[in-house]
């Protein structure tokens, strides 16, 4: 789907969105680093995914990474997620060298400090929204009953606070994404990666999760947005720009928008 660009300061909606959304400040501490990261699957010839990359994720920052298909996003996204290791270079995730874990280490720290939506929302069909939401607390020590609390308090927070005992098939795409977001956020994560996380919604649905990611940004979180889509990506604060494996350029959305004419 094609969403409409989001001006910095406004949305189609009327909801406020910053004037230079998700900018770090001095402050600001690194979620996630990458230095001089390549990933190369073997095959014949190999296949050289990512070439030299290097880019720090702030806290704080709303950032999307933009490509074309094959360009090495979702590369990218496993690797900055713990869902692979680099071939060559080193990935930090809250100050923690991702190449120095252990696969239990690495299991623990995506359910601790990782939100994951995908385009794909993954909703158990059979169970409520509010146990779809506590099962992103599942792989922690956290009782039931906290668990449910806090995905209670999360659904509230993306405007589903009415629909904790209904099942995903009676859900709109949209309130579906809402869900999938809030299951991202019940752990107060330090990043949320999202990867196209409005590629299965209409253009006006897509432009309210774009709004959601704003105001969620606004109260604190760091989000990460993959797309191919440019007004997709248009919305963000920040711009990395990735092409055959390499980032080709990487600072704020108005810098992109006015390079590209996005």
């Amino acid at each position: 789907m094609t969403v409409t660009s989001g001006p910095a300061g406004s949305s189609p909606h009327g909801i406020l969105a910053p004037s230079a959304p998700g900018s770090p400040n001095d402050s600001s501490e690194s979620v996630v680093r990458l230095e001089g990261v390549s990933k190369t699957y073997p095959s014949e010839p190999p296949v050289d995914a990512l070439k030299d990359v290097s880019f720090t994720v702030h806290e704080g920052e709303l950032v999307g990474i933009v490509g074309p298909s094959g360009s090495g996003k979702t590369t990218l996204l496993h690797l900055m997620g713990t869902l692979d290791r680099p071939t060559k270079g080193t990935v930090w995730l809250t100050g923690l060298e991702v190449g120095k874990l252990s696969d239990a280490e690495l299991s623990a720290l995506r359910a601790g400090r990782i939100g994951f939506i995908f385009q794909q929302f993954f909703l158990a069909e059979h169970q409520s929204v509010l146990d779809n939401v506590a099962d992103g607390l599942l792989y922690t020590a956290v009782p039931l009953s906290e668990r449910r609390d806090a995905a209670a308090r999360a659904l509230e927070s993306v405007g589903l606070g009415a629909k904790l005992s209904s099942l995903p098939t009676k859900l709109s795409g949209g309130q579906r994404q809402r869900v999938a977001i809030a299951r991202a956020l019940v752990g107060s994560p330090a990043v949320v990666l999202a990867d196209e996380p409005t590629g299965n919604l209409d253009q006006a649905t897509g432009a309210s999760i774009l709004e959601l990611f704003h105001e969620l940004n606004e109260a604190g979180a760091t989000i990460v947005v993959i797309t191919h889509d440019r007004a997709v990506a248009a919305w963000m604060g920040r711009i990395i720009q990735v092409l055959d494996g390499r980032v080709v350029s990487d600072g704020p959305a108005g810098e992109w928008k006015r390079a590209t004419g996005a």
